[in-house]
């Protein structure tokens, strides 16, 4: 979603359109991101960047990100596989540790003590002279910035005296071997997390020429080994910070595609990351409110796919949930506006948009960026239903009927299950109760009638249905599959109050 001075109006949708009916926009009803607060102003926060409890940009604890705090100045991406390496001393190569064990050896009085091989040369493995000078050089620069960081209080001070410890240690490995990428990699970690720690005053340097520098470490260590993924996803984090700072300038442009190929990179690597496939799907979302008109759209349905394959991953991952509503959001209101190429219409887009967010709220109900996003897009939203919508189905019985008997009929999914509707039909219509699904997935099976099917095992068996197109059925694909998680979580009765109440 744009930022708050340049973001595109969003509105609000009418809140009292029957299940069957289009759902249209009022006028006057425009509305700008904002800030995460609990006001009763319907707000649509910027996308949330993914977030994780264990280990921060650098490898140390995270900064939790406060409720009143906008998430245009403090998101914060996932770092679950960052972690700071050292030599073990064995010659067989690097062992993680953590930044306790930092805080241990600067509480034991070692954090003055310069390691041993620096101090004696002559234990080092020899390099060329030329190479030496080299990354004595580059660690002359990156060591001065650590240096004149200064922090406003006494923990950001605690906090940097760990960091720069670190750096040291870093800098003494690279010394001994320029091509330790694992050195490199943790240093470029050391500065990136340092970069967060800078004070405001004009004494400090600036966070973008941390990050700068953090960058070039990544690039040297990828050099050397192309195969760390964790190095490229980091990499991309501090470039998408470094285009934050830039607005929606050419500049910014040129970093947000830098990102977004280092992203790529990190997912060939591996693919099994919904933290690297949502981060990829932000950033290309920021792209795409740089770039020129005619490819807006195209890297739009880039990010859509970016944040589903996050979700198809990790089904709960709701800051992807929230993250697709809200570009699904902003493509409805450009289609709306100016048209486009997309088979689907506006108003369809703004209910997708609903749907997922209601699911990231029933998820996460006392996250007060989903309650606040919940306030704007709830009346889109086909109460009682979560969705409402038209599948291809065999008659009530005969899963294996032929094709001519197959019917496209209305099909309603709320928090209890996804039921045909046949209006003013006796017999008894196909309705799969949320509890006794065991799996939700697209299928090929040359014995169904044509067009993209649905395969929904349960354990009374498989029910298989027949969506419009590729585009609904990845719709009707989420949804179940979201109500289905939400039950499977213990929040069928958030999901509820929201359609129901």
């Amino acid at each position: 979603m744009s930022t708050d001075d340049q973001s595109s109006q969003l509105q609000n949708g009418d809140a009292k359109s029957p299940p069957d009916s289009d759902l249209h926009r009022p006028e006057g009803t425009a509305i700008h991101s904002t800030d995460n607060d609990e006001s009763d102003s319907p707000k649509l926060d910027q996308p949330i960047q993914s977030i994780d409890n264990d280990i921060a940009t650098a490898g140390v604890d995270p900064k939790p990100q406060g409720e009143n705090e906008s998430v245009t100045e403090q998101s914060i991406e996932s770092q679950d596989n960052a972690q700071l390496r050292k030599e073990d001393g064995s010659g067989s190569g690097s062992r993680t540790f953590t930044m306790r064990e930092l805080l241990d050896e600067l509480k034991n009085g070692d954090a003055e003590e310069e390691p041993e091989a620096a101090a004696n040369p002559a234990a080092a493995p020899r390099h060329s002279q030329e190479n030496t000078q080299q990354s004595t050089e580059k660690n002359s620069a990156a060591m001065e910035l650590i240096n004149s960081i200064t922090s406003s209080d006494e923990e950001g001070r605690s906090r940097q005296r760990i960091l720069t410890f670190a750096a040291k240690r870093y800098a003494s490995a690279i010394e001994r071997n320029p091509d330790d990428y694992d050195a490199l990699y943790n240093w470029a970690l050391v500065l990136q997390e340092s970069a967060d720690n800078v004070n405001s005053d004009a004494s400090s340097p600036s966070k973008d020429a941390l990050l700068e520098e953090a960058c070039k470490k990544y690039d040297e260590a990828t050099r050397l080994n192309p195969t760390l993924h964790d190095a490229y996803y980091n990499w991309a984090i501090a470039i998408s910070d470094r285009a934050k700072m830039r607005g929606r300038t050419k500049e910014a442009e040129e970093l947000w595609k830098q990102a977004t190929n280092n992203y790529e990179k990190a997912v060939q690597l591996n693919w099994n990351s919904p933290q690297a496939l949502n981060n990829w799907g932000l950033a290309l979302q920021e792209l795409s409110a740089i770039v020129p008109a005619r490819e807006k759209q195209t890297i739009v349905k880039s990010a859509i796919s970016k944040f589903r394959a996050a979700i198809q991953l990790q089904f709960d991952f709701h800051r992807a949930i929230y993250n697709l509503g809200t570009v699904l959001y902003g493509l409805a209101e450009d289609t709306s506006r100016i048209g486009g190429t997309i088979d689907v219409s506006p108003n369809e887009l703004y209910s997708q948009s609903a749907i997922y967010i209601a699911a990231a709220h029933s998820l996460k109900p006392n996250y007060s960026v989903y309650t606040s996003a919940l306030k704007l897009v709830r009346s889109m939203l086909p109460k009682p239903y979560l969705k409402v919508g038209y599948l291809t189905a065999p008659p009530p019985g005969n899963p294996i009927a032929p094709h001519g008997d197959w019917k496209r009929t209305q099909f309603v999914l709320n928090h209890e299950g996804l039921q045909q509707v046949q209006n003013g039909d006796k017999r008894a219509t196909i309705k799969v109760e949320i509890p006794d699904i065991v799996s939700v997935s697209p299928c090929a099976d040359l014995t169904l009638p044509p067009g993209p099917s649905i395969c929904i095992d349960t354990i009374h068996g498989q029910t298989f249905l027949i969506a419009d197109s590729w585009e609904y059925l990845d719709t009707w694909l989420d949804a179940i599959r979201l109500v289905y998680t939400i039950f499977a979580r213990g929040k069928s009765d958030v999901l509820a109050g929201i359609i129901t109440g």
